[in-house]
């Protein structure tokens, strides 16, 4: 579970990152083995950009007396 905004970036750069090798596979897989070769990447980007979502969709929490800018 993504806990600040340093830990959401490690996540977006690993979502990139994981789908720069899908697009790789994607060029270079037979197109029977794709899925095969791709899925475990698939449900890891899945569950990660839900963490994301989760993450950026709650609301700030503010300390009392600190202005959000």
């Amino acid at each position: 579970m993504i806990s600040n905004d340093q830990e959401l970036q490690v996540t977006q750069d690993r979502i990139a990152h994981f789908q720069r090798w899908v697009v790789q596979m994607r060029q270079s897989a037979r197109p029977e083995e794709f899925e095969a070769v791709t899925g475990g990447y698939r449900l890891e980007i899945e569950r990660m950009q839900a963490e994301v979502l989760s993450y950026i969709l709650r609301p700030l929490t503010v300390a009392p007396g600190k202005k959000v800018a």
